[in-house]
Parts: C-alpha cells; sequence; structure tokens
C-alpha cells in the first residue's frame, strides 16, 4: 500500500474541519429552532437538516475518500473549496473579516493540498 503524503493528511483534516463546522451549525440551529421560537420552523428546521447532512458528507469525504487514499474524495473535496471561497469573500465584503479571512485561508490549503503532485499521485499513481 503506498504511503499517505502529508499533502493529502493536510486536505483530509481540512475537509474534516470543514464538515465539523458544518455538523456544529447545523445542530446549533436545530437546538435553537426548537428550543427558541423562530420566525419560520420549517426554514429553520431544513436549514438544521441541510448543516447536518453537509456536515456528516464532508466527515464522510475526508476519512472514507480521502483519508483512506480512494480517487472519488477529491472531486468533492475541491468542489467544497471552490464553494466556500464565494462564502469567504462575502464575509469579508460583510465587514466580517474576523471570520472571511480564516475561512479563504483554510480553502486555499485545502485547495493547494488537494491539487499538488504528491496527493496526486497518491490518488491516481504515476500514469
Amino acid at each position: 500500500m503506498n504511503r499517505r503524503p502529508l499533502t493529502l493528511v493536510i486536505a483530509a483534516a481540512v475537509v474534516a474541519l470543514e464538515g465539523l463546522i458544518a455538523l456544529g451549525l447545523g445542530l446549533f440551529v436545530a437546538v435553537e429552532a426548537l428550543t427558541g421560537k423562530p420566525g419560520d420552523m420549517t426554514t429553520a428546521l431544513a436549514e438544521a437538516a441541510f448543516g447536518v447532512l453537509i456536515g456528516a458528507g464532508l466527515l464522510w469525504v475526508a476519512w472514507g475518500g480521502l483519508f483512506k487514499m480512494e480517487r472519488w474524495g477529491r472531486s468533492p473535496g475541491v468542489l467544497t473549496q471552490i464553494f466556500v471561497m464565494p462564502v469567504a469573500v462575502t464575509l469579508i465584503q460583510s465587514d466580517q473579516p474576523q471570520l472571511g479571512i480564516p475561512l479563504i485561508v483554510v480553502a486555499l490549503a485545502g485547495l493547494v493540498t488537494l491539487l499538488l503532485p504528491p496527493t496526486t499521485r497518491a490518488l491516481y499513481g504515476d500514469g
């Protein structure tokens, strides 16, 4: 079995971190919806379910795909980083650089480590 390169470990960690954050936010919204008085309970629960599902999916991509060196894990990992970047830029433009700047740094780190040659070799081989 091929050795797991550091770039792939970092990429898996970034995707796992994003998954944990999405899962945590989804659970937070669910608790807030159930204990508070949301304007629209259906929307609040839908947002909570979306966060939980996205979080669980990213954790699956990180562990079951990237960390286990399955080639299918790179595409959803790369797409996640691409989708996170406009969110980060929007946060920065919305006077929330304390959230947007770390988010863009993490997304760039994830994207770079997913696309570096050692990751490509580990997932797809030399050929």
